[in-house]
């Protein structure tokens, strides 16, 4: 799940500590960082882009990497949007935003979909980096119906939308919102910019 990385429409609580032009160019190279980081031939990459036209026809991303539009509604709806239309089989959702994701614990998280019907990669905040569903029965229609977005409360909410599904976890990752979420090594790298 990416945004086209322009000042003021991402990352805009990082952007109200460090300017939203330096905001978005951290998010653009943190999601350029992402996408080498996950790529690998067990499973296809698809990126979900917002806003849909310029998300589709962006430069900023590799071109061999397919890209879905996210289309409307809230993030909730988004990302039901992209687990109902995946192909068949395990599907996974990301943030763009988790400097720790990588190969290995994508693979943790399609592990843990073989003996579970949904997994969940939570953040410290109370939400989450990765929902990943088993698929092997419909998508649930409420999936999603009453999250709380953006609190404490969004990883229980959504699990609470699951009630008759086995659930995984996988590792914790710290998602960046805002500059004390950042890594050091970016913090360093930031201050000399």
């Amino acid at each position: 799940m990416v945004k086209e990385p322009r000042p003021g429409r991402v990352k805009t609580r990082l952007g109200r500590d460090l300017g939203m032009t330096a905001a978005a160019w951290w998010f653009r190279h943190q999601t350029r960082r992402l996408i080498r980081n996950i790529q690998d031939p067990r499973w296809n990459v698809v990126l979900a882009v917002t806003p849909d036209r310029a998300g589709l026809s962006s430069r900023v991303w590799p071109e061999h990497i397919a890209r879905a539009p996210q289309g409307q509604g809230n993030l909730g709806d988004r990302m039901a949007r992209m687990l109902r239309g995946a192909p068949a089989g395990p599907v996974c959702v990301i943030g763009a935003d988790i400097p720790g994701i990588n190969r290995a614990e994508i693979a943790k998280a399609f592990h843990a979909l073989g003996g579970h019907d949904a997994v969940f990669g939570p953040a410290p905040d109370g939400g989450y980096w990765l929902i990943g569903l088993k698929r092997a029965r419909a998508v649930p229609p409420g999936l999603f119906d009453g999250v709380r977005w953006s609190s404490e409360h969004a990883l229980a909410d959504t699990i609470a939308t699951l009630p008759d599904h086995r659930i995984a976890q996988v590792a914790t990752l710290q998602d960046v919102d805002t500059i004390d979420d950042l890594p050091m090594t970016n913090r360093g790298a930031r201050a000399t910019c």
